[in-house]
């Protein structure tokens, strides 16, 4: 039998989804805390991101926030519509508002205001 080693990945309390339009309105019309995440698997700087979010959502204070990852390569007109410039974008919400930005920065600090932001 072959175990499987699952503690070696930090746990994530935070849902990461694929954006989806839907469910982003419903739950900003539900005033969820929202991570939107213009993401592209090439990208060093967005993987140094992903390391960083998953230690930071690992908490439990970030229980309820929704992440939704926006794909660079196949999403563009998307990625657009949010403003974004470049891939590493992360744009925090709480409901319908806009609480935070930032692009192409993967300080541990810096990412950690921004999701202090979705929290009210």
């Amino acid at each position: 039998m072959i175990a499987i080693a699952a503690a070696a990945a930090p746990a994530q309390a935070a849902t990461l989804k694929a954006f989806d339009q839907k469910a982003f309105a419903a739950a900003q019309a539900a005033g969820k805390p929202i991570l939107v995440e213009v993401h592209a698997p090439w990208c060093p700087v967005c993987r140094a991101q992903g390391k960083v979010l998953a230690k930071l959502t690992a908490n439990a204070a970030f229980d309820n926030l929704i992440i939704f990852r926006i794909d660079y390569d196949t999403q563009k007109a998307l990625w657009q519509r949010f403003g974004a410039q470049k891939q590493s974008t992360l744009i925090a919400f709480r409901g319908e508002r806009e609480t935070d930005r930032l692009s192409y920065q993967s300080d541990e600090r810096r990412i950690a205001a921004l999701l202090a932001a979705t929290r009210g």
